[in-house]
């Protein structure tokens, strides 16, 4: 076993191409029929193909009869991870800040953190704000709550509230997410 590279199976093909295309008769679209689309014979399809230096490609199986291209697949197959990584890289990322307060927090650290908050929302950001109770100050239960309600209440215009104060062992979350502009 020592040396040997493990055995990796090959990724199989998204779309049926030339001759893997099993229907009776197909519907070509695209530049080489007349009107943009026709029903032919598969074999006759291929055969338009080939003339071509091209390929038959099954662009939707479900469809009756199936629906078929004459294209490069090589250069098919190119586009579609092409859109495929335009689709990922603009899909929206969420970004969550986290803003730990104490159950004594004052005045001057409360606004301190709630500019940092103000400041993450504006720039798209989640915000999750907790309260952490260390030792027996989990006897303070109700202050840490107010607290989160006082901070979600300062950010009411910048942020709504995803999930109101919830208590999980030793800290009280609460999840702010920014406001979407109607315009």
């Amino acid at each position: 076993m020592r040396g040997r590279t493990p055995f990796r199976q090959r990724q199989e093909e998204p779309y049926k191409v030339n001759e893997k295309i099993r229907a009776r008769e197909v519907r070509i679209v695209g530049d080489f029929v007349e009107g943009g689309n026709a029903v032919m014979a598969t074999s006759q399809a291929l055969k338009l193909a080939q003339e071509n230096d091209l390929d038959l490609v099954e662009i939707s199986p479900n469809a009756n009869p199936p629906v078929c291209k004459v294209i490069d697949y090589a250069k098919f197959k190119y586009e579609q991870k092409k859109k495929q990584k335009e689709i990922k890289a603009n899909a929206a990322k969420t970004v969550l800040k986290e803003i730990r307060f104490g159950p004594n927090t004052d005045d001057h650290d409360f606004n301190f953190k709630l500019k940092h908050a103000i400041g993450f929302l504006k720039e798209g950001a989640k915000v999750k704000a907790y309260v952490h109770f260390v030792g027996r100050s989990i006897v303070f239960k109700e202050r840490g709550e107010m607290l989160l309600l006082r901070f979600a209440q300062e950010l009411e215009e910048y942020a709504q509230v995803e999930q109101l104060p919830k208590l999980e062992g030793k800290r009280m979350f609460l999840f702010l997410a920014p406001k979407t502009s109607k315009k």
